[in-house]
């Protein structure tokens, strides 16, 4: 048994189970081999290994310092135990449900090395066993079989570089025919399986033997590039560069990407459309979002077209009203805003930080509930739907509570059948919404409403599909009103003043010598990358905490342009994790460290436990024998199991796009020219209006400049605003 490179071949009894982790990632076996007999260590990702089974395995001896001669397993298969003493070890495992040590004795006792057969091929004579009737000897044998069949369905997936994890998914998903599925179109595993993409269904495939060429190797390959491309922002793609992007993804020819795109389409997986804005070329969507698309524009256009309820007021007494009652001051866009409500069934209201969006919505609330008006607030985050509701004085809810979710139809109850009853819908944030938020947010509201539109819509769009707000100013269809008059207050930060400079295309002020407000904004510069993670360390866990009687824990986010590298969001979270919360009860998944109290953030929408991608939470309690931890939102505890554990990150630090929506107390800026590719306006425009009372940029000079001078905002491929000036047509 020497140390060798080449494939061998090991046969023998698990005789004990050294180690194994949770996920079965990862065992340690004792082995007692034939011939010699003798003792070996195998490891590996074993399933659910039994003492006494009976092992064949592929793979290399590999010789350890620590450890000595090891069998590194790449493959195996469960043979049935040959010996007397292998099989009752085997049955008193407890690998079948009710047969315990001693009805193993009774059963070897009866039928000798026979048992197995008997169980699986003859189990009416399991009743010859004193105590086991026709019922239980019944369970008996479909236990075995159903148990044998799993893990020979398991040892076929693990084989094939599926973990057990995601391995267990498919057989709960496909039930007996999990194989079969598998082996027929493993590229299936992309849409069913969550937490299973195209690459590793790819790699599934080769080692079944698909080709490169395989027409459901194409067709996959399209959505997932489909799904890339809307998770960059694009609701849909040109034809021509879709074929391309295949050809460089796929690496197939480009006749076989243009069947498929057609195959795609006849199926009814994708829509192909003449573009709206009169540009040469074809457009390519997957339905879902087409629907989305071409839905929203319709019912904006059916909403812009029907006349509202008619009311008398005289706005210039009302407004009057308004600023005496509240001892303030509107300036004359504000005014204009509240008077264009009455006129126009739908209006944005757009402007940066101190430029009164919050005032103005105030004033609507206030005048025309006093008219009798019936008016609704929402938000796409329930961060920034408990802000309105704290400037307002009214309630104010997520958009999907709004429109009442319903995880067992996955679909919302409040649409056109059961519309909302309001006549005025006022939606703050609305730069956040994307494309498909959108489109149910006007299926669910009645034609005579009127909606209020309330976003920056300088800012970062949406994390999803689409560039809503800026579409609808786009196609010029809509009342836009802008505010530019920062108030007095607003001026006195010099927060508010920078990220009008930066949007405006300036460095922003350094220092305090422009007579701002002492302490709310500070540069921090720093050349090399470890030291500016040390400074970001240090800003969050003693200077602000001690210099501004701020929390660590629920005052201070740490924000970064990106994930990866010593200044991305992974590698901070895990540096501040060590600092702020570096012990306690928890659990590791994979490469993923959570502990009891650890701030956490939702990665998805998962509504059948009603949390939404970017979600904010603290970990309240965590159960490593359950493997489930508990986790305490704004308004509710939710228990996730292991599997649903995927779903979460830790969020002591973020990427800029996922805080949106959100407004913290204290924030620290990473920007790098390590961030050189991300580096852009409304990215640190985002940044700065994240803070409320305190912002440390931390980094270097050359970065702030990159970033203030960089104008480019990532077009995405959007139709909506050419869908809304043109004739909406279904294809």
């Amino acid at each position: 048994m020497d140390s060798s490179t080449s494939e061998n071949v090991l046969e023998g009894i698990l005789e004990k189970i050294i180690y194994q982790n949770a996920a079965g990632s990862f065992s340690v076996l004792s082995i007692l081999t034939d011939v010699p007999e003798k003792k070996v260590t195998a490891i590996g990702p074993f399933y659910n290994p039994q003492p006494g089974e009976r092992l064949r395995m592929n793979g290399r001896w590999s010789q350890s310092n620590e450890y000595g001669l090891q069998f590194r397993m790449t493959s195996y298969v469960s043979l049935k135990p040959k010996t007397l003493t292998g099989i009752q070890r085997y049955l008193s495992s407890g690998i079948i449900q009710g047969v315990g040590e001693e009805l193993s004795y009774r059963l070897i006792n009866a039928f000798g090395v026979n048992v197995i057969d008997i169980m699986e091929r003859y189990p009416e004579r399991l009743t010859e066993v004193k105590g086991i009737g026709a019922r239980r000897a019944e369970e008996i044998s479909l236990g075995w079989k159903k148990n044998r069949q799993t893990r020979d369905v398991m040892i076929f997936f693990q084989s094939h570089g599926i973990s057990a994890v995601y391995a267990q998914r498919i057989i709960s998903a496909y039930g007996s025919d999990a194989e079969t599925m598998v082996r027929d179109n493993p590229y299936k595993l992309c849409g069913d399986i969550f937490g299973i993409g195209f690459k590793t269904a790819d790699s599934i495939a080769m080692n079944l033997g698909f080709g490169k060429d395989s027409p459901l190797r194409a067709c996959a390959g399209l959505l997932f590039i489909l799904d890339q491309l809307s998770g960059n922002g694009h609701v849909c793609y040109p034809y021509n560069e879709l074929v391309a992007e295949a050809e460089k993804v796929l690496s197939i020819p480009k006749t076989v990407i243009q069947d498929s795109i057609e195959s795609l389409r006849q199926a009814d997986l994708v829509v192909i459309d003449d573009r709206p804005d009169n540009l040469p070329g074809r457009i390519v969507y997957k339905k879902g979002l087409y629907t989305c698309e071409i839905g929203s524009a319709r019912l904006l256009v059916k909403l812009l077209n029907i006349r509202p309820l008619g009311v008398s007021i005289d706005m210039v007494k009302a407004i009057s009203w308004f600023e005496e009652k509240n001892g303030i001051r509107l300036a004359q866009e504000q005014k204009d805003a509240i008077s264009q409500v009455l006129a126009n069934k739908v209006m944005v209201v757009t402007g940066g930080p101190g430029t009164g969006k919050t005032t103005l919505i105030r004033g609507i609330i206030e005048i025309f509930e006093k008219k009798g008006f019936r008016i609704l607030l929402c938000a796409p985050t329930g961060r920034a739907a408990q802000r309105m509701s704290e400037a307002t004085g009214s309630d104010a809810k997520t958009i999907h509570r709004l429109l009442e979710f319903n995880p067992s139809r996955m679909a919302f109850d409040r649409n056109n059948k059961r519309p909302l009853k309001t006549d005025i819908l006022i939606v703050d944030e609305a730069s956040m919404i994307d494309i498909e938020l959108f489109f149910n947010l006007l299926n669910g509201i009645e034609d005579t409403a009127r909606l209020i539109l309330v976003g920056d819509v300088d800012q970062l769009p949406s994390v999803g599909p689409g560039s809503v707000l800026m579409d609808i100013i786009r196609s010029g269809s809509v009342r836009t009103i802008r505010l530019h008059t920062i108030f007095r207050q607003a001026k006195e930060s010099l927060i508010v003043m920078n990220a009008h400079r930066v949007n405006q295309g300036l460095l922003p002020y350094i220092g305090h010598e422009h007579g701002h407000k002492e302490g709310d904004f500070y540069f921090i510069q720093r050349q090399d990358p470890e030291e500016v993670l040390e400074t970001v360390i240090e800003l969050v866990a003693e200077r602000i905490p001690q210099g501004f009687d701020l929390d660590p824990m629920d005052d201070i986010q740490v924000l970064s342009p990106m994930h990866r590298g010593v200044l991305g969001v992974s590698n901070l979270n895990d540096k501040l994790q060590a600092v702020l919360n570096p012990c306690g009860d928890g659990m590791i998944k994979g490469t993923k460290r959570m502990f009891e109290g650890d701030r956490v953030m939702q990665l998805r929408n998962n509504y059948e436990l009603g949390v939404f991608n970017g979600d904010m939470g603290r970990m309240v309690h965590v159960d490593s024998k359950a493997k489930e931890v508990r986790v305490r939102f704004e308004d509710k505890i939710i228990c996730y199991n292991e599997s649903d554990m995927d779903d979460l990150a830790l969020s002591y630090a973020c990427s800029i796009h996922k805080s949106q929506g959100n407004e913290y107390p204290a924030v620290v800026i990473v920007l790098h020219t390590q961030h050189y590719i991300m580096l852009q306006r409304n990215l640190l425009y985002t940044a700065l209006t994240r803070g409320k009372t305190l912002v440390a940029l931390v980094g270097n000079k050359r970065a702030v400049s990159i970033a203030t001078a960089k104008m480019t905002k990532g077009e995405r491929f959007s139709m909506l605003a050419g869908r809304m000036s043109g004739p909406v047509q279904a294809n």
